[in-house]
């Protein structure tokens, strides 16, 4: 059936966001299979109880935790209870959908309240030019808190370790989750049609061209003007040569960027999605997830969804590549990683940040591991549980991409104070490139004038 404004096919934003979940980068690995294995079957009672901390000093404490609905509050809100057990602590859970959450808690914290004690957190520039995010170096140091030895930060990603760390080298975030833009296929839409899996940008633009079809788009990728949509365009410009800030200005205007994004839009113009300026992370899952689009390009996260038979009707035949490059350039995928922050208003900051030490801890991550969540330790991903639950190819493409990531590059506009605003710009200049409102190069120029203007204040 053919996609149109009126079919009953297409889900509200709110529907859509009820049917899938999920979103967030990375290690420079060797492969998959040479990773060490650590056992679920090892008892995690055990586990804490080898650490040198004193689990119950904040017994009778309530702390309040807020974030996104997204595989992370899916894969730790059942082991919250298990938290309560060992630390006496109670934890006030509040997740709602992305939007709402991501609108509201600026607002809450610059009001100066000291709740919530926790929360997912992305504008990290904005957050730390605040004030709102408690510096966690002391934490860390303090031996009735952290047991570095027992925590084991070698057994980190490489870009968790870095990702967190200001230009002060102070920590305000201890990352939760990892990510990188990641090539998905429909492998029996590209077989129909003789297509092999696409490797170069021209590739990727031809392949989607030959697999579009009346009843399904080519390939699918966000375009809605909004900073949350930006993380597909980010990886193309990247790929291109191109950043998003440069010397403190918009550097989206350069000839690499608006190349990017000129090639973007054709691919979403020529082969993408009706409305694909409307769409968000949710409307590309489940177009892939219900088979309408033969290829999408977004977030290593996705795997969890596209390999549940419960959730996909393309679980049998669905297949995970690295993220395309220009050629003659190696690919560069945009690579993120969610952190949790404490309030700096709290009145219960040391029992949060437990709570963080023991949510990112080992015998933790492993279980959440086993949900399917890519966590920041190498242990996990290589658990046979994470394995399982994420699909081994999903978790090898994905390593491939949290490998090629630039975590600087990454930091550079997800740390400015004024990141949301300057990714507002930029969107709104790939959204018109969409919708064939304005060519690239006008867009670009107009968008970082935009951004330019807000960074000067």
């Amino acid at each position: 059936m053919a996609r149109d404004e009126n079919s009953s096919d297409r889900r509200s934003p709110a529907s859509r966001r009820s049917f899938v979940k999920g979103l967030a980068a990375g290690a420079v690995l060797p492969a998959l299979t040479a990773l060490p294995r650590w056992s679920l079957a090892q008892d995690t009672a055990a586990a804490y109880a080898n650490a040198s901390i004193d689990w119950k000093q904040f017994a009778g404490q309530t702390i309040t935790l807020a974030g996104a609905i997204h595989p992370w509050s899916n894969a730790i809100t059942p082991l919250l209870p298990e938290f309560t057990r060992l630390t006496g602590i109670t934890v006030d859970a509040d997740f709602q959908s992305e939007t709402t959450f991501m609108g509201a808690l600026p607002i809450r914290l610059a009001r100066g309240s000291s709740t919530p004690d926790v929360f997912m957190f992305t504008t990290y520039g904005q957050g730390i030019s605040a004030g709102w995010l408690e510096p966690l170096g002391s934490y860390y140091s303090n031996r009735s808190l952290t047991d570095l030895a027992w925590y084991h930060e070698d057994d980190l990603l490489k870009t968790a370790r870095g990702f967190p760390l200001w230009s002060d080298g102070e920590r305000y975030g201890v990352p939760i989750t990892s990510e990188a833009m990641t090539l998905f296929i429909n492998k029996d839409a590209l077989a129909a049609r003789n297509l092999p899996v696409p490797r170069t940008f021209e590739e990727l633009l031809a392949t989607a061209k030959a697999a579009k079809t009346g009843e399904m788009s080519g390939i699918a990728m966000r375009a809605q003007a909004s900073f949350n949509s930006c993380p597909p365009a980010l990886a193309f410009v990247f790929s291109y040569g191109g950043a998003l800030v440069k010397d403190n200005k918009a550097a989206f205007a350069s000839p690499e960027a608006i190349a990017a994004v000129e090639m973007y839009g054709q691919m979403l113009s020529q082969a993408g999605p009706f409305g694909a300026g409307s769409y968000e992370w949710y409307h590309v899952l489940d177009d892939f997830l219900q088979g309408r689009t033969a290829m999408a390009i977004d977030s290593s996260n996705f795997a969890t969804d596209i390999s549940n038979p419960a959730k996909s009707r393309v679980a049998k035949h669905a297949g995970y590549a690295a993220f395309p490059h220009l050629a003659g350039r190696a690919p560069v995928p945009f690579m993120s990683h969610w952190q949790a922050c404490i309030n700096s208003k709290s009145r219960h900051k040391r029992a949060a940040f437990l709570f963080l030490l023991w949510a990112t801890s080992k015998p933790t991550s492993l279980q959440t591991a086993a949900a399917g969540l890519a966590t920041t330790r190498v242990s996990a991903w290589s658990s046979e549980g994470f394995k399982a639950a994420f699909g081994a190819e999903a978790a090898e493409a994905a390593l491939t991409n949290l490998q090629n990531a630039d975590v600087h590059r990454a930091k550079a506009i997800l740390f400015h104070p004024q990141s949301k605003l300057i990714l507002d710009a930029f969107m709104i200049g790939v959204n018109e490139v969409v919708n064939g409102a304005k060519p690239a190069k006008d867009a670009m120029t107009g968008a970082a004038e935009q951004a330019n203007a807000a960074i000067r204040g």
